[in-house]
Order: structure tokens, then C-alpha cells, then sequence
């Protein structure tokens, strides 16, 4: 029933709908802000990504064609959204130690396994992006969204075994990525 509530608002809010987008919006944020969170250890961070995927989805729901699920659509852009969030995040943090003198701030990836564990792991898409772009999408959406291939292929206009090939091949560039981290 839920699903099909969000479908319908997609599709009016694609269409022009304001008050569809507005009800569009306050329906997915909670669920928006979970799957950002899954990405970004720090509550903060997540919030802000979370923002980003709303203002994205209301820039940008007039493109939404129907073609896949909205949840679909909406997987792709909190993924790439979360993804954009730590790269300006880390950015941010590279300036700020020029400028200002270093503060005891307890590092992540010393103080909780499970957030250490996403830090590595943005770390790790970061380097793959830097490799072999067109690989990262599919793994994310499979492994971080966990949408299924069927769903990942037609989000991403690929056939299904291109889909399963790139997951493999960046699975096994990130194990690498990671394992050498260690």
C-alpha cells in the first residue's frame, strides 16, 4: 500500500503536481535519511546527504519517466548523493587541516568498526570510480541499496549479465582495495 502511495505521488509530482511533490517529499525523508545513514556514519553527514537526495528529487522528479519503480530511482540518486556527500566531506577536512591547527577529533575508523568499516569502503568506491567508473553503479545499487539485477539493469539501461560482470569485477577490485588498507 505504501509502495503504492509513493508510485502515485512519483508520477503526480513528475507531472507538475506541487502538492504531490511536497506530499512526495515528507514521505520518503525517513526512509531517505536510513539509507543515507547506511553510508555515512556520522548523523550529521547523513542528515546533510539526506537533504541533498530531497532537493535532488524535487529538482530533478520532472525526469522521472515511470520506466523503473521510483524506489529505484530514488536508490540511485541517495546512492550517488551519499557517495557526493563523503567526497566533499573529505575535501572539506584536507582544506581545514591547512588552516586551522589539529584538534583531538576521534577518527572514525578507531572508535566503531561498523563506521570505520564505511569509511574504508567509500575510501575503496572512491578509488574504484577513479578506475573503472562504469563499475561502481552497479555495485553500489546491489550491494549498498540492494536492489536485484533485473531492477539494476533496467535502471541502468544494461543487460543483466553486463550487470552481474561489472558487480564481480568491482567486488573483487574492492576486496583488493581493502585487503591493502588492512
Amino acid at each position: 500500500m505504501q509502495d503504492d502511495l509513493q508510485e502515485d505521488l512519483a508520477h503526480r509530482a513528475a507531472a507538475g503536481d506541487a502538492a504531490a511533490l511536497d506530499a512526495l517529499l515528507a514521505h520518503i525523508r525517513p526512509g531517505v535519511l536510513r539509507r543515507c545513514s547506511r553510508f555515512l556514519p556520522c548523523p550529521q553527514d547523513a542528515e546533510e546527504s539526506c537533504q541533498d537526495v530531497l532537493l535532488q528529487v524535487a529538482r530533478t522528479i520532472h525526469r522521472f519517466e515511470g520506466r523503473s519503480k521510483f524506489s529505484t530511482w530514488l536508490h540511485v540518486v541517495v546512492a550517488n548523493s551519499a557517495r557526493q556527500t563523503y567526497r566533499s566531506l573529505k575535501r572539506r577536512s584536507a582544506e581545514q587541516a591547512y588552516d586551522v591547527p589539529p584538534v583531538d577529533v576521534a577518527d572514525a575508523r578507531t572508535t566503531s568498526v561498523i563506521a570505520g568499516s564505511r569509511l574504508d569502503l567509500l575510501d575503496a568506491l572512491e578509488r574504484l570510480e577513479a578506475y573503472r567508473p562504469d563499475w561502481v553503479a552497479p555495485m553500489v545499487l546491489r550491494d549498498l541499496c540492494q536492489l536485484d539485477y533485473r531492477e539494476i539493469a533496467g535502471q541502468l539501461g544494461l543487460p543483466e549479465g553486463t550487470v552481474k560482470s561489472r558487480i564481480h569485477q568491482a567486488r573483487g577490485h574492492v576486496r583488493e582495495s581493502l585487503t591493502r588498507g588492512m
